[in-house]
């Protein structure tokens, strides 16, 4: 009974896959194939667990807005060798998982700016063997995660590089568009691609006019050993003097390039600095090189912010100088990021591009221009000042000042004047500083009375300089009758009891 129930419920699932799957399809785990059915509009219904689903080798003509409407899990979409000719611009709407989309080998004839939209996920993209003439500006720039790109065997003549960047595409690793009906390369743009972008760009077999810029480049990536060159060196073909029936090569007929300055080659690695700078600055990136000289010389800036660099240069954000820099003149947050240029000369044929990563920051207190150096410096020159204000300026004690009575200047007044500073400074009595012509008073004050007595406080060490005398032939130090009684006065003075005694001894 178990065995019967069980073979039923496997019998019932199978039916179920059944009912689920395109009629005349394989539904394998989570693949659908539905190839070479000979189908001319989309099977019904797609189960919506559907991973991969593949629809190559029919005759499919177009595709409708919202095509493939629930499948959110569809991760590989294979639509070859149909005759879609016509995508609607929501035909991939609600197919955001959508990682590699097959459409080699169709009859499209344009790639435009709403047929990707949706596909913020596309890591591959193959448009080979169509009849695509033109590719819009804006069409791959939402495809961020764009790792290769398939567009040979078409019929391009203008493709747009410069909507290709690092910071718009920074996994893309090959662009391939060899076999197309390009006549001129702007390598000023494809001078901005990173080297890892370069080293993927395959444009052999092409209908190229043979310009000295294009085989410098050519050469440049020859000598840094990138595949997409070294792999098809007999495919890249230039047509001289534009004639389709004199086909040069490259790498084979070098003769007809002798004149082109190899030896001075364009440098197709963007040299890179970096640059920080404070909010409210102004800032000059320069653009110099080798080649930013002369008035053939032309400037192509790249800049972060969204909008065009002529939009900035019109609304006074960027200034463009007559020497090729870039200056902004009063740095944001937001101004921060990488700033290309690219320098070409196209008389000489050279090319030179410079890179320069800006960082905006916010100035702190820290960061002021009058630094901890000049404060120490500063600090130390008013000290100075402060002590020799001390040491000359200082006023005199009223014991030093002239009385009404006391003599004119013409009577020696200078030379006690300064006795009186150096005597307030030091707190030493007037009378007691050496030097000059009047070192003691002429007449010594008269002893005081017995009965007075000399605080404790008021005591002082006297230093009396004796006189010098020759005394033969040798200097002698003697007194003066004036010094004698001063020395004695100050001495009773001082100490009273010893008064008599020491007059003795004198």
């Amino acid at each position: 009974m178990g065995l019967m129930l069980c073979i039923a419920f496997v019998f019932l699932l199978a039916q179920v896959s059944e009912s689920t799957c395109p009629a005349g399809c394989l539904c394998p785990s989570y693949i659908v194939s539905c190839g070479a059915l000979g189908l001319e509009k989309l099977p019904h219904p797609v189960p919506a667990t559907t991973w991969t689903l593949d629809l190559s080798h029919n005759r499919l003509t177009w595709l409708g807005v919202g095509s493939f409407y629930g499948l959110p899990r569809l991760v590989r979409l294979r639509l070859a060798h149909n005759l879609i000719s016509q995508l609607s611009p929501g035909a991939f709407q609600n197919a955001s998982a959508l990682r590699h989309l097959d459409l080699s080998s169709n009859k499209l004839q344009v790639v435009g700016r709403h047929h990707f939209l949706e596909l913020t996920g596309l890591e591959e993209l193959l448009l080979f063997n169509n009849r695509i003439t033109r590719v819009e500006s804006t069409a791959l720039m939402g495809l961020s995660r764009l790792r290769r790109l398939y567009l040979s065997f078409n019929h391009i003549s203008d493709f747009p590089f410069f909507s290709i960047r690092k910071h718009t595409h920074p996994q893309l690793l090959t662009v391939d568009l060899s076999s197309n009906h390009m006549a001129r390369l702007p390598v000023e743009d494809i001078a901005l691609w990173p080297a890892s972008h370069q080293r993927g760009l395959f444009l052999f077999n092409n209908s190229l006019l043979c310009d000295c810029a294009v085989y410098t480049m050519f050469r440049h990536w020859e000598q840094k050993g990138f595949e997409s060159v070294s792999d098809f060196k007999d495919e890249y073909r230039c047509l001289l003097y534009g004639d389709p029936r004199a086909p040069v090569r490259f790498f084979r007929q070098g003769r007809f390039f002798e004149n082109c300055t190899v030896g001075r080659t364009l440098s197709l690695v963007a040299p890179k600095a970096n640059l920080v700078v404070y909010e409210g600055e102004l800032v000059r990136l320069d653009c110099t090189s080798s080649a930013s000289s002369g008035e053939n010389v032309s400037f192509v800036w790249t800049s972060p912010h969204p909008e065009g660099i002529g939009t900035l240069l019109q609304n006074g954000t960027l200034r463009l100088n007559q020497d090729g820099s870039l200056e902004i003149p009063y740095a944001k947050l937001d101004d921060a990021g990488v700033y290309q240029c690219t320098s070409m000369d196209r008389v000489q044929m050279l090319n030179e591009s410079r890179e320069v990563n800006v960082t905006v920051a916010t100035r702190q207190a820290s960061d002021e221009p009058f630094n901890t150096g000049y404060t120490t410096l500063l600090g130390c020159v008013v000290t100075l000042v402060l002590i020799l204000m001390y040491l000359y300026l200082t006023p005199c004690r009223c014991s030093c000042c002239r009385s009404p009575g006391s003599p004119s200047p013409g009577e020696g007044s200078g030379s006690r004047e300064d006795h009186c500073t150096l005597a307030s400074i030091f707190g030493a009595p007037s009378s007691l500083v050496g030097g000059g012509s009047e070192q003691l008073p002429r007449k010594a004050p008269p002893p005081p009375s017995s009965s007075s007595s000399v605080p404790a406080m008021d005591r002082r060490v006297v230093f009396l300089e004796p006189l010098l005398e020759e005394q033969n032939g040798h200097l002698k130090a003697t007194f003066t009758p004036e010094q004698l009684a001063q020395f004695q006065w100050e001495t009773e003075r001082l100490n009273p009891a010893s008064g008599t005694e020491r007059n003795a001894a004198l």
